[in-house]
C-alpha cells in the first residue's frame, strides 16, 4: 500500500527532525515554516515547500504541527489560509504542540467541524529522538483516530500511547514537563550551594551525578555543564511556557502546584539575563546565592 501524504508545519528543532525522518521514510512530504530558510534544505531534497498551511493541509491526508505555543499553533490552524481552511474531509489532524488544554480542546471542536480527525500528541524527546524515531508519543484523542493517527505515529516514535480524550495529552505533557522544570530549577540551586559554600566542584559534581537524584534529566544537565555547551535541544524560554501552562491549568482545575511558582521565577530570571535561547539547563548560570 502506498504510504499517507504527510505535512509538517514548523520546522524548529523538533520540527526538523520529523520531517526528515518522515522524508527518509518514503513518505511523500509537505513542509510549511514561516522562515523560508530553515525549508530549504527539504526543497533541495525534493519535498514540497508550501506557501501556507493551507496549501499544505490540502495536499495532504496526514498533518502534524509542531510549534512553539498557543499563539503559534493558532496562527498555523485558524484563518484563511490556516489548515483547518484547506484540510480535506477524512484527514488526521496531530498537534505535537505542547499546549494549553484549553486551546486544544478548542481546536479538536474545530476540526471535528471540518469532519477531520485530531489527535493532540505532545512528545517526549529531544533533536535526535526526533531524527531517529524514538519520540514518546503522548495522544489525545478517540480510539479510531488513535487507531488511524499510528501508521504515521509508530514511524517517530518508539512508543505511541493513547492516554485518553481530547486534551488528555495536552495535560499529561504539561505535568510531565512542570516537574522536569521544577528539578532543573532546584538543581540549579544546588549548584549555586555548592559554589558558594566553598565544597570541592568536581567532587561535589560526582558525589550529586552518582547519587538516585541523578535522572536523565540531570545528566543532560551535568554534561552541558562539564563541557560548556548549551546549544539547544530544548529552549529555556520554551520550559518557562510549559511551566506557566501547567500552572494556569492546575488553578482551572482547583488544584494547587506550590513548588511550580518558585521553579518559574528562577526560568523567568534567566530569560531576564538573555538565556532564554540556551537550552533548559543554562537555567545553572542564572542561579547566584
Amino acid at each position: 500500500m502506498s504510504k499517507p501524504r504527510v505535512a509538517v508545519l514548523g520546522l524548529g528543532i523538533m520540527g526538523t527532525g520529523i520531517a526528515g525522518r518522515l522524508l527518509s521514510q518514503g513518505f511523500p512530504l509537505s513542509v510549511y515554516n514561516r522562515s523560508l530558510e530553515k525549508a530549504a534544505k527539504f526543497a533541495q531534497a525534493g519535498t514540497f515547500v508550501a506557501s501556507s498551511p493551507r496549501e499544505a493541509a490540502a495536499r495532504s491526508e496526514f498533518v502534524i504541527s509542531m510549534v512553539a505555543d498557543d499563539d503559534a499553533s493558532r496562527g498555523i490552524w485558524l484563518g484563511d489560509q490556516g489548515v483547518l481552511a484547506g484540510a480535506q474531509a477524512g484527514a488526521v489532524l496531530v498537534e505535537s504542540s505542547t499546549l494549553s488544554v484549553g486551546w486544544v480542546k478548542e481546536l479538536a471542536s474545530a476540526a471535528v467541524q471540518k469532519n477531520c480527525e485530531f489527535l493532540d500528541a505532545p512528545v517526549t524527546g529531544t533533536k535526535p529522538h526526533a531524527a531517529n524515531g524514538e519520540l514518546f508519543f503522548m495522544v489525545g484523542g478517540s480510539a479510531p483516530g488513535f487507531a488511524r493517527g499510528r501508521e504515521v505515529l509508530s514511524v517517530l516514535g518508539r512508543e505511541v500511547l493513547h492516554v485518553g480524550p481530547n486534551g488528555s495529552g495536552a495535560l499529561i505533557k504539561l505535568i510531565n514537563n512542570v516537574v522536569c522544570g521544577i528539578q532543573a530549577a532546584s538543581f540549579a540551586e544546588a549548584i549555586a550551594l555548592v559554589t558558594a559554600s566553598g565544597l570541592d566542584r568536581e567532587k561535589s559534581l560526582a558525589v550529586l551525578g552518582g547519587s538516585a537524584l541523578a535522572s536523565p534529566l540531570i545528566k543532560r544537565m551535568l554534561t552541558a555543564m562539564a563541557t560548556e555547551d548549551y546549544t539547544p535541544n530544548f529552549p529555556l524560554k520554551l520550559m518557562s511556557k510549559d511551566i506557566g501552562y501547567a500552572i494556569k491549568e492546575a488553578e482551572r482545575n482547583g488544584s494547587r502546584l506550590q513548588t511550580a511558582a518558585p521553579a518559574l521565577s528562577v526560568f523567568r530570571h534567566a530569560i531576564d539575563l538573555g538565556l532564554g535561547e540556551q537550552d533548559f539547563s543554562a537555567v545553572v548560570k542564572s542561579v547566584k546565592n
